[in-house]
């Protein structure tokens, strides 16, 4: 495979050739109807991606199918799947796909079959989930479990956190949800405080979630819980379960009720759909759900691999997102789901692009000349329009944005106010801010002006499912890898969150050697 700087190609000088008509386009004329109906690509499980408001004509589209082709994006993305080593930085492989099922040829290493390994252990957490839900594991007092509680940080929060929430409801409403679901993170004792002080421990299992078994904050949260648990007469091995790696010490563990494992090929932020994600939701509303997830990402992931660009929502959507970035020249993107369901979910996909391509050098250490990964934030709707829409309309930057909407609620349980239900009205807030942002609105007085040509882009579907929501969470996962493969990136390590950590251990351990750091830690009361 060829692995090319981006701005050697020779779809780079077509795009850039193209760019005036992209800053120019008409919305208001071009925005009508018929494009509406004819930009829809089809997605997994019942979702659709609209791109009629966004800035590209016939010619764009060419030149990023063309884009496509000369970065080889499918060829990388089946090698991915195949089991090559991706990461070049960590010289790993890159199998999050395979978590959800064999989209390529078996994945060897060192004599293991990896789809095997994945396989066995959602058989295993699928079964410790079903017993403690059926009150077959127990805590230390005899009491059934009624409350899970993870530990973990970064990728093993804000991706679990946000499925969880995007689930609850539906799974209430549905009758699947057994154990109420909580989340620890932030090594803050605020944060852990406020949480268990509010359970009754002895009906509370926890799940601790480090892969290498190291990470401070998780640590420094699980021994906050085991005195909590201790001075409330109860054990803490009754009470809490590991997922890490087989080589980290809290593998094979007698101290935990279980150990479930994933391993080195499957980075934080992409591990929603592994024991890591898997034990808690599986813990709140059952393995059945927990597998509709995965069969969801799956067909996503399948629907990535077509070559034709105006088929592929999530190819499609990776190059209109390179073409506002690089030859618009717009530098953050918005992620505005019109569903309160995915209220954290812009969270899990601003560590999901910005940690993935977040970075300045090439796959091979070469700095590169051109933008990469986009800032990405967003809330969910109407919420955000009583809050940072202002800027999005009438701001001085103009900032792409990522709409999703269903047709149905969760819950089904609404009632008529002025003529419309509330899903109703959450609906057409939602087409009338696409518009809205698209064609403006002229007025004399300047105040009152809305400028337009703001570009949005919609994934709808008629309910938010547990396979809807594993066909959106991988289609920005492929999104995102995809960008990573035009930009000639290493989506699959973070650097970038190293230096903060060690200097951490050195305040702490009053050996930094440098006086501001010292002067700030002072300034905080860190007592050397």
């Amino acid at each position: 495979m060829n692995y090319t700087d981006f701005d050697k190609t020779a779809a780079w000088k077509t795009l850039q050739s193209l760019a005036p008509a992209g800053k120019h386009f008409d919305f208001a004329a071009a925005l009508t109807a018929d494009r509406v109906k004819a930009c829809t690509v089809p997605m997994a499980a019942g979702l659709s991606y609209n791109w009629a408001a966004k800035a590209a004509d016939e010619p764009a589209l060419a030149a990023l199918q063309s884009l496509a082709d000369e970065q080889e994006l499918i060829l990388k993305y089946q090698a991915l799947l195949d089991g090559e080593v991706m990461n070049t930085g960590e010289k790993r492989r890159v199998l999050h796909h395979l978590l959800r099922g064999q989209s390529g040829k078996p994945v060897i290493h060192e004599g293991r079959n990896l789809g095997e390994f994945y396989t066995n252990e959602l058989g295993r957490f699928s079964a410790f989930a079903e017993a403690v839900r059926a009150g077959q594991v127990r805590g230390a007092s005899g009491k059934p479990f009624k409350n899970a509680v993870q530990i973990g940080i970064g990728g093993s929060d804000l991706g679990p956190r946000a499925m969880y929430i995007a689930l609850d409801n539906w799974a209430a409403k549905n009758g699947h949800k057994k154990l109420n679901a909580y989340f620890i993170s932030n090594v803050d004792p605020d944060d852990a405080s406020a949480v268990v002080g509010s359970l009754d421990l002895a009906e509370t299992v926890f799940v601790l979630v480090s892969k290498s078994g190291t990470t401070q904050e998780t640590l420094a949260n699980e021994l906050f819980v085991k005195d909590k648990l201790a001075k409330a007469g109860l054990d803490p091995g009754k009470h809490m379960a590991a997922v890490t790696s087989e080589t980290s010490p809290l593998a094979r563990n007698p101290a935990y009720l279980d150990s479930f494992y994933i391993d080195d090929f499957i980075g934080g932020r992409y591990s929603s759909t592994s024991a890591v994600g898997g034990v808690i939701l599986s813990l709140a509303f059952g393995p059945a759900v927990f597998a509709e997830f995965l069969s969801g990402a799956h067909e996503a992931d399948i629907c990535a691999l077509e070559k034709d660009i105006r088929k592929n929502a999530a190819l499609l959507d990776a190059l209109l997102g390179v073409w506002e970035r690089n030859f618009l020249g717009y530098p953050a993107t918005a992620v505005l789901p019109y569903s309160q369901a995915l209220s954290r979910f812009p969270a899990h996909l601003q560590q999901l692009d910005m940690e993935s391509n977040g970075k300045r050098v090439n796959r091979s250490g070469a700095e590169l000349a051109y933008a990469t990964g986009p800032a990405v934030f967003g809330e969910p709707g109407t919420n955000g329009q009583h809050s940072f829409y202002q800027l999005l309309h009438q701001g001085t930057d103009i900032i792409p944005l990522q709409f999703a909407g269903f047709t149905n609620s969760q819950r089904d349980d609404d009632v008529e106010v002025d003529g419309s239900v509330s899903q109703t009205k959450l609906k057409a807030n939602l087409a009338a801010q696409i518009v809205a942002f698209a064609k403006g609105k002229d007025d004399s007085d300047k105040n009152k002006l809305f400028p337009g040509g703001r570009p949005s882009s919609l994934i709808h579907g008629k309910q938010l499912t547990p396979a809807a929501l594993g066909s959106l969470l991988a289609h920005y996962e492929n999104k995102v890898m995809f960008q990573g493969f035009v930009w000639n990136l290493n989506s699959f390590d973070q650097e970038g969150v190293q230096l903060g950590k060690m200097l951490t251990k050195k305040v702490l351990a009053g050996t930094s050697g440098d006086g501001a750091l010292d002067a700030y830690s002072e300034l905080l009361g860190v007592q050397f």
